[in-house]
């Protein structure tokens, strides 16, 4: 698998699945290894990926991340294999405990605590019967990690781990935790907005649904930043180390930071400058030319 340095993380689920075939075209087009699918209460990601598989050329397809507590680990295991077997070396499972009111106010499910249950997740999905023809690779898994007890068990039981809702201080510790082999995919925020008042207002807006939620804030304290900065949507602090704004050059400069501090690859979500949903594709085009 050619994991390059670059890939786009992206929310889909406004588009039709034409409209999103043709964006990971797009993608392909500029020169990203990889499209990262997030899974929460819209489509399901593995039926999207299956479907952009069949309508794009090279592109590696990954969940960031597939909820563990939507399907039992016998339907995760047939789905890894399924996928890894229809899109060869074009696959990545990406797999998470989500968090506790999705699981349990969504869901209706028990939230259980993310280490155990993780672990326990995955020891089940290895024993799980699967009669399918085997693939003749099957796709990495990675976890979203973030504090060291996950990220130890990304690598010692998974291929890595994909975090999300970091900093590049946090790749560094990541990858400490780590050791040298694992795979690494951060995420990273991105905008392309000069002026600090709307690049903020920007940031925040697409920032609250995250900073209030335990496993985020647990996270980042560890890092420095306490109650603060989780209020009212952030602190400037908190945004500006969240979310890189600006333009190309200092994008770029970033990115290069999580790469420096040992990731792999970086996953770049894009943030409209006008508020709209979906991805900002000039800045993702603009900004795969310095990584082509």
């Amino acid at each position: 698998m050619n994991l390059g340095k670059i890939g786009v993380w992206a929310w889909l689920d406004h588009l039709s699945a034409i409209e999103a075939a043709e964006f990971a075209r797009r993608a392909e087009g500029w020169g990203y290894s990889a499209l990262w699918i997030p899974e929460a209460v819209g489509r399901d990601p593995f039926s999207l990926i299956g479907y952009l598989s069949a309508r794009t050329e090279r592109i590696i397809l990954a969940t960031g991340i597939a909820n563990i507590y939507a399907r039992d680990p016998m339907a995760t295991k047939a789905i890894w294999k399924t996928l890894s077997e229809l899109a060869p070396e074009r696959f990545i499972l990406g797999l998470g405990v989500s968090h506790s009111h999705l699981v349990s106010n969504q869901r209706g499910h028990d939230y259980g605590k993310p280490l155990s249950t993780m672990r326990t997740y995955l020891e089940a999905m290895e024993k799980s019967l699967y009669m399918g023809r085997e693939p003749e690779h099957d796709a990495p898994i990675v976890l979203g990690a973030l504090r060291d007890k996950m990220l130890e068990l990304s690598a010692s039981a998974t291929q890595g781990a994909h975090p999300y809702l970091v900093t590049p201080d946090h790749t560094k510790h990541a990858r400490d935790v780590m050791g040298p082999d694992a795979l690494l995919c951060p995420e990273q925020m991105i905008l392309a907005e000069s002026d600090e008042t709307k690049a903020h207002q920007i940031a925040r807006a697409n920032l609250k649904v995250y900073v209030g939620l335990p496993n985020y804030q647990n996270n980042l304290r560890q890092f420095g930043f306490g109650d603060d900065d989780f209020a009212d949507g952030g602190s400037d602090r908190l945004v500006d180390a969240l979310v890189c704004w600006g333009d190309v050059e200092k994008i770029a400069s970033h990115v290069e930071e999580h790469l420096s501090a040992g990731a792999n690859h970086v996953c770049v979500q894009a943030f409209r400058s006008d508020g709209k949903p979906g991805p900002d594709e000039a800045l993702l085009a603009a900004l795969a030319k310095h990584f082509a």
